[in-house]
């Protein structure tokens, strides 16, 4: 049976939570496998929007089981708030979510540190959640004072573990910020405890639970965060984020081998936007880059920050389908292009003279690049209704197979609306046997 990665391929936000939610109803079984609560993918589903963070989007889908995998970390009190508001939705999760024991766990000393560092860096602060992401996953790397979520739901060696740590962090939150937050072991234990009596039976080895639902045919969905950009080994480091975003991560998050994926498919929005700090070739901090934010509604799921805007960027995007090895893309919110005139896609960058198509790793190199343009024609006609590619204006139609070109991949979805009816489909979609051919050359 398939399984099937959804990846994003830009510095996230690229709406990859519409593309799994179509996938979903296809599939078994939805995992997560990076990141943790400063993701957002917003949803709509039966008329509702729901954002989520830590919750693999096939939560949504009565018939999925939804799976936290081992190279998530987990803030429980974050979790916990996201699945009592599903609740409140009327969204029945019983029974359908697991939670790996290996995944790691965000305590209140790691969203101190995260500020404290952030404050420090000044000008050069790389723009994080605060949300102890980074910091946990430096505690995961560094081994020593790292906690499990196979230890929060054991009280006692929590509890010692706790006793053990919060000393050790004062003394460094104190050199930090001597006027800061003071830690309390105690109100700690008590307030995480409450959290794992309620996570304690979700917690399972999920690692042995999907090799065995993997012989057993059932067909997996990957969920990745954030955007292959943001991969800390493969990204724009160091404005990256902390786990590997791209589809190299898929393994290490999940414990499920690189042969068993079957398709991979690659999102990207019809233009570029970033979020925090970081070279951004393409931004347009001006009008255009002004309305395409308005026209998009880019404004962070999880912070609420702006993002930063600009046109769609072919050289990265064609970097993070490589490494990722994605096999086709889908392009999303098309529709916020409409009514822009003539739109710039980046071909190449020039830098110092040398004119690439590769991504360069050194942040001063991307910072110095200039933008390649290739002007293509807009269209002023509104395309929410289409579902059709022959729906489409000709120069919108012109355009996605421009981005197929120079991103080198075959176009499957093109998204032109929130909805799910409000999706272009190039060709079938894997676990589905039906679909329309594919309307272009590949």
């Amino acid at each position: 049976m398939p399984a099937t990665s959804v990846i994003g391929l830009q510095w996230g936000d690229e709406a990859k939570g519409k593309v799994v939610d179509l996938l979903t109803e296809n599939h078994d079984v939805v995992i997560r496998y990076q990141g943790g609560n400063n993701a957002g993918h917003t949803v709509r589903f039966d008329g509702q929007t729901y954002k989520l963070s830590l919750l693999p989007t096939g939560i949504l889908h009565s018939h999925v089981q939804s799976v936290i995998g081992p190279g998530v970390v987990v803030d429980p009190r974050a979790l916990l708030r996201e699945l009592d508001s599903l609740e409140a939705g009327g969204i029945d999760w019983t029974g359908r979510l697991m939670i790996s024991d290996r995944a790691h766990v965000i305590c209140p000393w790691h969203l101190l540190e995260e500020a404290a560092f952030e404050a420090h860096r000044g000008s050069r602060a790389i723009g994080t959640t605060m949300r102890g992401i980074g910091t946990c996953y430096r505690e995961k790397v560094g081994r020593f004072h790292a906690i499990r979520m196979g230890d929060l739901v054991n009280r006692d060696r929590f509890a010692a573990r706790v006793r053990e740590i919060v000393p050790f962090k004062q003394i460094i939150l104190d050199a930090l910020i001597p006027d800061g937050e003071k830690l309390n072991a105690e109100q700690i234990i008590e307030e995480y405890s409450a959290c794992a009596d309620r996570l304690r039976p979700l917690v399972a080895d999920t690692t042995a639970w999907l090799l065995n639902a993997l012989e057993q045919d059932r067909r997996l969905l990957f969920e990745g965060a954030q955007g292959s950009l943001l991969d800390v080994d493969h990204g724009t480091f160091p404005y990256v984020t902390s786990s590997n975003s791209s589809g190299c991560g898929i393994h290490s998050g999940s414990g499920i081998p690189e042969r068993a994926i079957d398709s991979m498919i690659g999102v990207a929005k019809a233009y570029t936007t970033r979020v925090g700090g970081g070279p951004f070739p393409t931004e347009q901090d001006n009008d255009i880059g002004q309305r395409i934010r308005d026209a998009g509604n880019e404004y962070g799921t999880v912070t609420g920050r702006p993002r930063r805007c600009g046109w769609f960027d072919a050289v990265a995007t064609r970097y993070s389908a490589r490494i990722s090895g994605v096999d086709t893309i889908a392009i999303a919110l098309l529709d916020v292009l409409s009514g822009l005139g003539d739109l710039q896609i980046c071909e190449a960058y020039d830098i110092g003279g040398t004119v690439t198509r590769d991504l360069p790793a050194c942040p001063d190199a991307l910072r110095a690049a200039r933008p390649v343009f290739r002007t293509v024609p807009g269209w002023n006609e509104e395309i929410t209704g289409a579902r059709t590619f022959e729906d489409l204006p000709q120069n919108a139609q012109q355009y996605v197979q421009t981005l197929s070109e120079l991103v080198e991949r075959p176009v499957q979805i093109v998204s032109v609306g929130p909805d799910r009816d409000q999706t272009i489909l190039l060709s079938p979609l894997p676990g589905t046997e039906t679909g329309p051919e594919c309307r272009r050359d590949s």
